[in-house]
């Protein structure tokens, strides 16, 4: 996370990869709207609500700020499957054009996870994005996404690390904060995870929502949300390999297909709150 610009007078210090900040002035920040950009990680899930749709960081963090200030505001423009280059051609005007107070920016972590990655063309585009997105908000975050723990992202790795390495890069020269996610412990531990192995559960997803929350500035509600969880014995060999054939059948596979035929997850589907409009909590 790095300092930025504003009202609250900050002092900003790493512990164990973590950024954490104290604030010397404990005075609600002046934040009146929130526009959040990206993919599935911002839409929300797998934070699965009782009407079949998804909460996600970017909502709870949205109803924090919300109950502090009167009338606040807040747009969702997030797709699930979303690529850096969908991203900019599909959200990144529309957010700029609404002038919100805080905009956050997560985007290219799908591009990383395909098979053939053009990690330049990806770095172009989150410039871009970041270019267009800066002068036209109070407040950019950007994120270094959180990884589990496993093959996958140790396959990965290197690309999500040039990825992270831009998104601190376009930070420092653009003013933006940065939430690291990617070096808090406890977001690496598969319990934080969904049975697909890409989302987040609702408590990775609460979690994230109070990085971000400290990060603009608000006094802690968890200052521990980076602890990692108390240790539990593993599970045995044939329950690992119960889940390992529930999630290639339920998920691997059929991620599999969309990228042999071109499709994605979010094809045809729009965001779940593409107005800037006075927050209401759904039921």
């Amino acid at each position: 996370m790095r300092e930025g610009s504003g009202a609250t007078d900050r002092r900003v210090w790493r512990r164990d990869s973590i950024a954490v900040a104290m604030h010397t002035n404990p005075t609600t920040p002046p934040y009146t709207s929130l526009v959040a950009v990206g993919d599935s990680f911002t839409e929300g899930m797998s934070d699965l609500l009782p009407d079949g749709s998804y909460r996600g960081w970017a909502d709870v963090l949205a109803a924090r700020m919300a109950a502090r200030t009167p009338g606040f505001r807040y747009a969702n423009l997030a797709v699930r499957g979303k690529l850096i280059g969908q991203i900019v051609d599909e959200q990144v005007e529309v957010a700029a054009a609404m002038r919100a107070d805080v905009v956050t920016l997560v985007g290219g972590l799908n591009d990383t996870l395909r098979p053939k990655c053009d990690m330049i063309r990806v770095r172009d585009l989150l410039t871009e994005a970041v270019e267009r997105l800066a002068p036209s908000c109070g407040r950019l975050v950007l994120m270094r996404s959180p990884g589990r723990q496993g093959p996958v992202l140790e396959r990965f790795r290197p690309r999500m690390e040039q990825l992270f390495a831009c998104v601190e890069e376009l930070a420092g020269k653009h003013g933006a904060v940065v939430v690291d996610l990617y070096g808090a412990p406890a977001l690496a531990d598969p319990r934080l995870w969904d049975v697909d192995r890409l989302h987040l559960t609702a408590e990775g997803h609460r979690r994230v929502a109070e990085a971000v929350w400290q990060t603009l500035g608000y006094e802690p509600e968890d200052a521990e949300w980076h602890v990692p969880l108390p240790a539990t014995a593993p599970p045995d060999w044939v329950a690992r390999r119960i889940a390992d054939v529930r999630f290639a059948r339920q998920h691997l596979l059929p991620w599999i297909g969309r990228r042999l035929t071109g499709r994605s997850s979010g094809d045809g589907r729009p965001p779940k709150r593409p107005e800037l409009l006075p927050y209401e909590a759904r039921a």
